[in-house]
């Protein structure tokens, strides 16, 4: 189920503070069949700048709870998300058997 944060400023306000404001978006957002070195390396400068970033955990929440399906968010690539959700997943499985 897709929740989106309200339309309200406060919701999105943490962009503000955001390393990533003012970074290059295609470091973040991969062209049509990157592969191989040229991947690796946008995504380990995309790592690089959400490292030092000071909302990182609320970019993260706000990726996984929109399941953005496109770019890295708050250190994670696409692939990493979705690992994420199957994990969280089976965790609630788990836990209610």
């Amino acid at each position: 189920m897709l929740k989106l944060p309200t339309p309200v400023a406060e919701s999105w306000d943490w962009q503000l503070a955001a390393a990533c404001r003012d970074a290059d978006p295609t470091v973040f957002f991969h062209p049509d069949n990157e592969r191989g070195e040229p991947r690796k390396s946008r995504i380990r400068e995309a790592k690089r700048i959400c490292r030092r970033c000071s909302v990182r955990a609320r970019c993260l929440n706000y990726a996984l709870e929109a399941r953005e399906r496109h770019g890295t968010w708050g250190g994670y690539t696409e692939d990493e998300r979705r690992t994420l959700h199957r994990q969280s997943a089976q965790y609630e499985r788990d836990r209610a058997s």
